[in-house]
């Protein structure tokens, strides 16, 4: 298959989990792909790993972004799909949320997802697509992820403006949720590996599809929105969770 083709695809946070298999979907579509990392060695050995170009680039700095944006330009020299999935995951409840995990949080999430997208506009060809990562928790109110939840819920109101402002240039924008997911960010909570335990078994009795969902799942998502068969599509938010918003108190 080769939706793709002829296309260049952007995916921050590309060395692991559902940025991972959102390159390697994209890649086998026909898309030349690009992901970048923060961590030097995890981004060259998934590029390797995957057969695409790494780079190292950390949206908490915006003159990563810039550097990023320019060796892009110099090496692709246009963009044509922006996977925004880049993002961490610390769980804490109200009342014990420091400053420094607020900003935290919200620099990678938000702030960062913002400017990687303001940067790299000059790049993006007219009719371009942005895929931007969110979650489900923008809306479920689930304890402890205050500030989590925030900032997919102001990604997702950036999305509905993006969507209509860049409208001019045909360029779409629209956001995935995810719902529980099988991926490492769950590892880099802080958690211990009893409480993660305790934590998958009892979300997973809540999903009514009774598991959890795959990075893969969420791949083949992204990959179809980035592509024609959705030229028709913006300013979306698609939920692919199990089915765990529409009954989040089923046992």
């Amino acid at each position: 298959m080769s939706k793709l083709k002829g296309k260049v695809a952007l995916v921050t946070g590309g060395n692991s989990g559902i940025g991972y298999a959102s390159a390697r979907e994209m890649k086998e579509q026909g898309a030349t792909v690009i992901i970048t990392g923060r961590d030097l060695e995890k981004v060259q050995s998934a590029a390797q790993d995957l057969g695409v170009t790494g780079l190292v680039a950390d949206v908490l700095s915006l003159a990563a972004i810039d550097e990023l944006v320019g060796q892009i330009g110099r090496d692709f020299e246009k963009v044509d799909i922006l996977f925004v999935n880049a993002g961490i995951f610390q769980p804490a409840p109200i009342g014990q949320i420091s400053e420094e995990m607020f900003d935290h949080q919200m620099g990678i999430n938000f702030k960062g997802a913002f400017f990687t997208i303001e940067k790299f506009l000059p790049l993006l060809n007219d009719g371009a697509s942005i895929i931007n990562l969110s979650s489900i928790n923008a809306y479920t109110g689930m304890p402890n992820t205050a500030v989590y939840a925030a900032s997919k819920a102001a990604l997702n109101s950036y999305t509905r403006t993006a969507a209509t402002e860049l409208a001019v240039r045909r360029i779409r924008v629209n956001a995935v949720n995810p719902g529980p997911v099988s991926t490492p960010i769950f590892a880099k909570t802080g958690m211990a590996e009893n409480q993660l335990n305790g934590f998958a078994e009892a979300m997973e009795n809540r999903i009514p599809l009774k598991r959890f969902g795959t990075p893969e799942d969420i791949a083949k998502l992204v990959s179809f929105l980035a592509s024609d068969d959705a030229s028709f599509i913006t300013g979306g938010e698609y939920n692919i969770d199990g089915g765990i918003i529409i009954n989040p108190i089923m046992n």
